[in-house]
């Protein structure tokens, strides 16, 4: 029988050193060699391997001209599956981008957007960033989901990628970041449900939510099939991390968290399966092509008919110690620096070391935003969880941390016992949950930020908490060290599709409140908490709605804008809600709609 073609394409990786290289990433149905062929000749092929009776392919694409865009095809065993005879869409292409003829780091020229064919930032090409994070599948209605069919409202994954295929002259994202929780292994649809059904009893545990490998590949399958997300994806190249949904919620909350979970009888086949498919689905198609070529793990999975016993080694020893892997990466988009943070699996948990990220990836993550004066305009920290929440959540979760270490009565004392009910309870488990971890993340960013060769911007991009806004950081006047030159900002954008209850709206706002922030000063006061290294506002926000944010970067400049998923008698339409410069000007924000 010939090989058919399960999932994918997905365009993941483009150089953007040599602008002739890129990767795809496709899941076919049996054992094959797959190609990627362009339209201008480039091409690149590779057997597949397996895991778990599955058969995959990264195939890196080479010899494709810079500065241009090619539309390519997918063949399995010389047979093309893609794109398919009845295909609706535009076809999938890879975009270059232009060999940058200005490396010298510039103050004056055209706007953030501008082709940059003047001024001091001729030559540095403009680059575009859309993300966002929390994704429920949308529901399947006729190909595309509608305010009928979809309580939470339309996607706006879906939404974009519609808009985005009836326009081939509309301005396309360089790269797409999704920020946590592409799959819900703890929240599943009821399509999911049933096929969990016809495999085992879901009055058994884990119930309804997924139990292995097999059922995690189901998640992918729903997500990943949506046809407007599949071209979408196979056109955009994407950049991706997990938060907790991915596994479960609240992952990696607390020592006492872990020892509870670890004690049920399903968790280790959970926490295997999770790690084994999120390195097969999403973390391969991270790595550039030489770090592919360095991996260890991808090598000894490829040179063998079935790798599953590798790749269990590899996440049951990943779990164990987190110090064993690396999750976080970097990409460079000439000279953009975006550092993507593990802020789940990397943690230290017992209370004495309790840290967000451990020690060698706190370090890692210094070395890559230290890499010399005057090297990148833009440094992007991507992490899930946002470093900067509402005043209040990061008190409450600071006084919290503070009792449950045992600043009242004792480690383990009642007030300890408190701040872990609350903990767990309230998902207080965000950077300031961990003081150590946000003193350390603000002091780099601040160090990073400052001197003459620092960056424009440094920008921290978030998600996770199902609503959008920018706060931005104010260093206490006279503090030995000073503020940063560079303009720092919390940028968190959340949800692409889901949902949130109307009382943690209410709650939200509060905590932005200046009552909010009162009473978030008793809780620090009550929790000796101390004062915070910095002080901050928000600027703009919040939002609520399935939305995304793009930054354009270009040259020192940078503008972001805030697009949002309605529903109206036409359908589904992307709506801009929030459009500015962020290095220069006024205000400009718009509240144009761009229909499907």
């Amino acid at each position: 029988m010939t090989a058919g073609l399960r999932l994918g394409p997905l365009l993941r990786y483009v150089d953007w050193e040599t602008a002739s290289t890129a990767t795809v990433w496709v899941e076919a149905d049996r054992p094959c060699t797959a190609l990627i062929r362009c339209a201008d000749g480039a091409s690149g092929s590779s057997p597949t391997f397996a895991v778990s009776g599955h058969h995959y392919a990264l195939v890196v694409v080479t010899g494709l001209t810079p500065g241009s865009t090619t539309a390519y095809e997918v063949l399995l065993d010389d047979r093309r599956v893609w794109p398919p005879e009845d295909h609706r869409f535009p076809a999938s292409t890879i975009t270059t981008p232009p060999i940058s003829t200005g490396g010298d780091k510039a103050g004056e020229g055209g706007e953030a957007g501008e082709s940059g064919e003047d001024g001091g930032d001729a030559g540095q090409p403009t680059v575009r960033i859309a993300f966002g994070s929390c994704r429920w599948a949308a529901p399947p209605a006729g190909g595309h989901a509608s305010v009928r069919s979809d309580p939470v409202g339309p996607d706006a994954l879906d939404t974009l990628a519609a808009r985005l295929a009836a326009d081939p002259d509309a301005v396309r994202p360089d790269v797409l970041l999704l920020l946590g929780d592409q799959v819900y292994a703890d929240e599943t649809s009821r399509e999911t449900r049933q096929r969990l059904a016809a495999r085992r009893d879901l009055d058994d545990p884990p119930g309804a939510e997924v139990a292995d490998y097999d059922e995690y590949t189901c998640l992918y399958d729903e997500s990943w099939r949506d046809p407007e997300v599949r071209w979408l994806l196979s056109t955009v190249p994407s950049c991706m991390i997990f938060d907790d949904h991915d596994v479960i919620d609240d992952w990696n909350t607390s020592a006492a968290w872990l020892a509870e979970i670890r004690s049920t009888p399903w968790w280790n086949e959970r926490i295997v399966s999770g790690l084994m498919s999120y390195w097969v689905y999403q973390h391969l198609g991270n790595l550039s092509p030489a770090e592919l070529a360095a991996d260890p793990l991808y090598a000894a999975v490829r040179a063998t008919p079935d790798g599953t016993e590798e790749v269990r080694r590899f996440a049951a020893g990943a779990d164990a110690d987190p110090t064993l892997t690396r999750w976080s990466y970097r990409r460079i988009f000439g000279r953009v620096r975006l550092l993507m943070v593990d802020s789940r699996a990397a943690r230290v948990l017992d209370e004495p070391r309790r840290a967000m990220i451990h020690p060698e990836e706190m370090r890692w993550l210094r070395e890559e935003m230290s890499c010399g004066p005057g090297s990148s305009d833009h440094v992007l920290i991507g992490t899930s969880l946002p470093w900067l929440l509402p005043p209040l959540v990061h008190d409450a979760e600071q006084w919290s941390s503070a009792l449950c270490r045992g600043e009242r009565g004792g480690p383990d004392g009642r007030w300890a016992r408190v701040g872990e009910y609350l903990r767990q309870r309230a998902d207080l488990e965000h950077w300031a949950a961990f003081p150590d971890s946000f003193g350390q993340l603000t002091e780099l960013i601040r160090e990073v930020g400052s001197g003459p060769d620092a960056p424009a911007t440094i920008c921290v991009l978030s998600g996770d908490v199902h609503h959008a806004y920018i706060a931005e950081p104010t260093w206490p006047t006279g503090a030995s060290h000073g503020a940063p030159e560079a303009r720092v900002l919390q940028l968190t954008c959340s949800p692409v599709h889901n949902s949130i209850p109307g009382p943690l709206k209410a709650a939200f706002r509060f905590g932005w409140s200046r009552a909010g922030r009162g009473f978030g000063r008793l809780l620090a006061r009550h929790g000796r908490t101390g004062t915070a290294p910095v002080q901050w506002h928000k600027s703009d926000g919040p939002w609520f709605g399935n939305q995304l944010m793009t930054l354009t970067l270009h040259g020192r400049k940078a503008a972001l804008s805030l697009v949002q998923a309605k529903s109206n008698k036409t359908g589904p339409q992307l709506q801009t809600v929030f459009d500015r410069s962020l290095t220069n000007g006024e205000p400009s924000t718009s509240s144009q709609s761009t229909k499907r």
